[in-house]
């Protein structure tokens, strides 16, 4: 799922994000609009995961989703 999916169908995929990262709070979601790299911060920041680590799981959300889609 490329970057323009993604920011143009977060709202309908906020509920599954909050299911998959509890952790996110509405305000988290609101804020991150879709983009990315600010999902993958707030994980790191959020579950103290690294980089690499927030990074692989935001790529395995996009492929999940696409697949459902």
């Amino acid at each position: 799922m490329n970057e323009t999916i993604l920011k143009g169908k977060w709202n309908q995929l906020m509920g599954s994000a909050k299911k998959k990262w509890g952790k996110l709070t509405d305000d988290d979601l609101d804020m991150i609009e879709g983009d990315s790299q600010k999902l993958s911060g707030k994980i790191q920041e959020k579950y103290g995961k690294s980089k690499e680590e927030a990074d692989e799981e935001v790529r395995a959300f996009e492929k999940e989703q696409e697949n459902q889609v």
